[in-house]
C-alpha cells in the first residue's frame, strides 16, 4: 500500500508534480489548495479572461433570477454549486463535503435585493460575497467557481489524461452549468474515476490555485476596514458588526476590491512544494551540524525537524515528497520521510527496476553509531509497494559490521540499503547552492559506492 497515494501513480504515471499543469489529486484526501477566481481574472490569457466572465455571468444570473421572480430556481443553483467534489480541493480527509443551507443560500441572494450596487449592476468579483455573509470561506468560493468552470475542467481533464495515457470512463457528471441554458445539468462525460468509490475526477490547472483567495476577509478587515467607524473604544469588533457594516456601507467594500485590483501583480498562484532557499538550506546544515548526537535537550527532535526540511527541498522536483511518517518497531520510535518515485532520472528508473520502488524510505538516526538491530528495522521495512531500496540519514558512516550487514541484505534478498551521512548531506547542500549539478547524484554516488562492495 503506497503511503499518501496520488492519482497518477495509480496508474502507472510516474511524471513529477513539477512537469504536470495539474494539481495531482490524491486518492484518500484533498488538495489542500483553493482556485481563486481572481487568478483568472488578472491572467494575461484571454482563455482565463473570458472564462472569468463566464463565472460572472452565471453568478449574477443569480441575481437576474431573484428579480424576475425565480427565488427558489437561484436558491436551488447556489445550493447545488455550493460543492464540487469531483475536484478534492480543500482539507477534507473523506472527499466529501457538504453543501450550503437552503438559509445561506438565501442570505446570500439578499445581497443582489439590499445592496445597490449588486441591485443594479451584479458582482465584479463574486468573492466579495466573503465580505457580506458569515460562513462562506475559501472552500465555498473555490466549489462555486468549479461548478461553474466545470465544463471547460472535464474538456481539460480528458485532454490531459489522453496526453499521460490515463484511462477515463463515461459516468455521469453532476452540476455541469450550461450558458446556453443558464442552469445545472448532468452528462454522461469521459473523465477519469476513482479506483474505489467509481466516481469522477476531474483536474484543475495549477495556475488557479492559492492556500487563500486574493480577496478574502482576513485581509480586508487587516488593510480596508473602518474599525473604529464600526465599533466605539472599548467595544468588542465581532465579524458579525463588521459584515452587517458593509451590508450598509458598500463603499468601504468597494475601496477594498480596488486597492486589490490595483495590486494584482502580487496575486500568483501558490506552489504545491516550494523549495526553501540556498541560504535557509546553509543555516539549517549548519544547525545539524551543532546538534549532539542522541536524544539530549531534544537533539533527536531537532535533528528530524531540520533533515525533514532540508531533504524534500534538495531532492525536488526529480522526487515529490508524500509525508513524514512515524512508526514503533518493537517500542522503538522510528520517522521516515517517504518520496514519491518519479522515475524521471536513470537512477529512480533504476530503483523501480531493480527494487520494485514505487516510494523511497529515508529513515532518519540521530546516533552516534547506527547498529544492527537499525538495519534490521529498516530492512523489514522494505518490502511491498515501498520497494526493497532504502536509504539512512545519520551523522557517520555505517561501521564495518554493519557495513557488512547492508552487503549481506543485498546478496541474500536483493535490497539495498545506502547511507547519507552530515558529510553526503552538506555535499548535497553545496551543489544545490552552486547549482551546477543535482544535489541527487549525491545519492547515485553512495549507491555506487555500495555497488562496489556487493559481489
Amino acid at each position: 500500500m503506497l503511503l499518501r497515494p496520488r492519482f497518477t501513480e495509480h496508474h502507472n504515471v510516474f511524471v513529477p508534480q513539477a512537469e504536470l499543469d495539474f494539481a495531482i489529486p490524491f486518492l484518500d484526501e484533498d488538495i489542500p489548495l483553493y482556485l481563486d477566481p481572481f487568478l483568472l481574472w488578472k491572467s494575461p490569457s484571454y482563455q482565463d479572461k473570458a472564462l472569468h466572465q463566464l463565472m460572472i455571468a452565471a453568478f449574477n444570473n443569480l441575481g437576474n433570477l431573484v428579480k424576475t421572480g425565480n427565488r427558489a430556481t437561484a436558491a436551488k443553483q447556489l445550493v447545488a454549486a455550493s460543492e464540487c467534489d469531483e475536484v478534492g480541493l480543500g482539507t477534507s480527509a473523506s472527499k466529501k463535503g457538504i453543501r450550503f443551507s437552503q438559509a445561506k443560500a438565501e442570505e446570500i441572494l439578499n445581497l443582489f435585493e439590499h445592496v445597490p450596487r449588486y441591485r443594479e449592476h451584479g458582482f465584479r468579483h463574486f468573492e466579495e460575497i466573503q465580505l457580506f455573509v458569515d460562513g462562506v470561506g475559501k472552500d465555498r468560493i473555490s466549489d462555486i467557481a468549479c461548478n461553474f468552470l466545470k465544463s471547460f475542467l472535464i474538456d481539460y481533464t480528458y485532454q490531459e489524461c489522453r496526453s499521460l495515457g490515463i484511462p477515463t470512463s463515461k459516468v455521469m457528471v453532476s452540476t455541469i452549468y450550461e450558458p446556453s441554458e443558464a442552469t445545472f445539468v448532468s452528462k454522461v462525460c469521459d473523465v477519469p474515476v476513482h479506483p474505489v468509490t467509481n466516481t469522477p475526477v476531474v483536474f484543475v490547472p495549477k495556475r488557479w490555485l492559492r492556500h487563500t483567495p486574493w480577496i478574502n476577509y482576513d485581509s480586508y478587515f487587516k488593510e480596508s476596514c473602518p474599525q473604529d467607524d464600526i465599533a466605539h473604544q472599548g467595544e468588542e469588533l465581532t465579524r458579525v458588526k463588521v459584515l452587517t457594516y458593509n451590508r450598509q456601507n458598500y463603499g468601504a467594500v468597494d475601496e477594498y476590491i480596488r486597492q486589490r485590483e490595483r495590486t494584482a501583480e502580487d496575486c500568483v498562484n501558490d506552489p504545491l512544494f516550494k523549495q526553501i532557499p540556498a541560504l535557509s538550506a546553509k543555516r539549517k546544515m549548519n544547525a545539524i551540524r551543532k546538534l549532539p548526537t542522541g536524544k539530549t535537550d531534544g537533539a533527536d527532535i531537532d535533528y528530524e525537524k531540520h533533515i525533514g526540511e532540508l531533504l524534500p527541498t534538495l531532492l525536488y522536483p526529480h522526487l515529490d515528497f508524500a509525508q513524514d511518517q512515524a512508526r514503533t518497531e518493537s517500542g522503538v520510535s522510528i520517522r521516515d520521510l517517504i518520496f514519491y518515485n518519479s522515475r524521471t532520472h536513470p537512477f529512480l528508473l533504476e530503483m523501480m527496476d531493480d527494487y520494485g520502488s514505487r516510494q523511497l524510505v529515508f529513515e532518519m538516526k540521530n546516533v552516534a553509531r547506527l547498529e544492527r538491530k537499525h538495519v534490521d528495522q529498516l530492512n523489514r521495512y522494505l518490502k511491498d509497494d515501498l520497494g526493497k531500496f532504502g536509504v539512512f540519514v545519520t551523522r557517520h558512516p555505517l561501521l564495518k559490521a554493519e557495513q557488512k550487514a547492508t552487503v549481506d541484505l543485498w546478496s541474500g534478498q536483493r535490497k539495498a540499503i545506502i547511507t547519507l551521512t552530515d558529510e553526503d548531506l552538506e555535499q548535497m547542500v553545496e551543489v544545490f547552492e552552486s547549482k551546477q549539478r543535482s544535489p541527487i547524484d549525491v545519492v547515485v554516488k553512495k549507491y555506487a559506492e555500495f555497488k562496489r562492495l556487493c559481489p
